[in-house]
């Protein structure tokens, strides 16, 4: 029998298969919205071009997790609370000094996480204070492993200053400048909430067995570590790394056109959802040019516009938020296989909300499956096989 020949099976309750679970609507949810024909995103109401203009990923985060904006002293008691939790568990620190240098960060990531639940001395239950812990706790976390990799002492976090500044100066060693914390403040925001996507599906399938929120976000890490989820962005920036490799006098349009002739797959563009240019990449391609022109990497800006124009001629696909995120993270000195935790440093918020959501209105997450093999077949003993 042909492997999907559903000819001989019982299918009285007329089942149909949606790969990838296209079209499936599983949840409702009041943490976003995205009009792939538009090319809008909303985070709870808000537009993403809203958020970018006038926002701080700490007011994101609240926005996400009740479902409106804070008051100034509710924002102000949001950013004591993070302050507060930043410090890394002594467990979790011997644990990322005792990895291995080539370790791949998102491993080391979702291990340390997963560690919390055991040393960060908060009742596993309390979801709260979980998730205020993990959205401190795991820049630093990113920060210190690239620091120990490198062969240098782990920074003690800042006691003050938003969640981007913390960062850069825990991963470099150094006050970062006001263009770098806005940058990187902005790539945060843009990258904390993104639909019914495959991590935060993950978190949510977890939530709906009444787990804790701690296994809920390292699910949803191990399924953003995938190369077709949350890995494009570091592609992007190895493929031009390597394009630049070969010289100044290569022609990025030849380059594209040659990788669609050998059919190979060119990361950063095309979305499940959108069918339009992502907005979040019109405001990383803005920032890419801007800290181009600043840091002398043009000619990596320059291709990259260029394969833009190029993939949208030839095959009308539009660029992702991956990839312009990549030479914005490049130009502010962060290592390419770093990209994925910052996506999840950044996305944890929109995880927990979820969990949230999921707890507030629970049901377990039971898919059915279509059965396409043999049944009831005759057992033959082992040394006749």
């Amino acid at each position: 029998m042909a492997p999907h020949d559903l000819s001989s099976f019982d299918l009285t309750d007329k089942p149909h298969i949606n790969l990838g679970l296209d079209g499936i609507v599983a949840f409702s949810t009041k943490k976003s919205f995205i009009d792939g024909q538009k090319g809008e995103l909303i985070y709870a109401g808000y537009n993403i071009d809203t958020l970018a203009e006038h926002a701080t990923f700490e007011e994101v985060c609240f926005l996400l997790w009740n479902d409106r904006l804070p008051t100034q002293a509710e924002l102000e008691s949001l950013q004591q609370a993070l302050l507060a939790e930043r410090t890394l568990p002594k467990a979790v620190i011997e644990f990322i000094q005792s990895c291995d240098k080539d370790a791949e960060p998102m491993g080391v990531l979702r291990s340390a996480v997963s560690m919390l639940s055991e040393h960060d001395g908060h009742d596993i239950a309390d979801t709260q204070a979980a998730t205020i812990s993990m959205t401190a706790k795991m820049p630093a976390m990113i920060a210190a492993f690239d620091r120990v990799r490198r062969g240098l002492e782990i920074i003690s976090p800042l006691s003050n200053g938003s969640t981007a500044e913390n960062f850069l100066y825990m991963l470099n060693g150094e006050a970062p400048g006001e263009a770098a914390i806005k940058t990187m403040d902005l790539c945060l925001i843009l990258h904390a909430e993104h639909g019914m996507n495959a991590s935060t599906f993950v978190a949510r399938s977890i939530a709906s067995t009444m787990s804790d929120i701690y296994s809920a976000v390292t699910g949803a890490i191990g399924s953003l570590k995938g190369p077709l989820h949350g890995g494009a962005n570091t592609a992007v920036m190895n493929m031009l790394l390597e394009m630049q490799a070969k010289g100044e006098g290569l022609d990025p349009v030849e380059e594209v056109k040659g990788k669609l002739a050998r059919k190979e797959k060119i990361m950063g563009f095309g979305h499940r959802v959108y069918k339009t240019l992502d907005p979040r990449a019109v405001h990383l391609q803005k920032m890419s040019k801007q800290l181009s022109e600043e840091t002398g990497h043009m000619k990596l800006y320059e291709w990259s516009v260029a394969m833009l124009e190029t993939m949208k001629s030839e095959k009308n696909i539009d660029a992702n938020v991956d990839f312009f995120s990549a030479t914005v993270y490049y130009s502010i000195g962060i290592q390419p296989d770093l990209y994925t935790c910052i996506f999840a440093m950044s996305r944890v918020s929109g995880w927990t909300a979820h969990f949230m959501e999921q707890s507030d209105n629970n049901r377990l997450i039971r898919p059915r499956a279509l059965y396409i093999a043999d049944k009831n077949l005759d057992w033959t003993p082992i040394e006749q096989r």
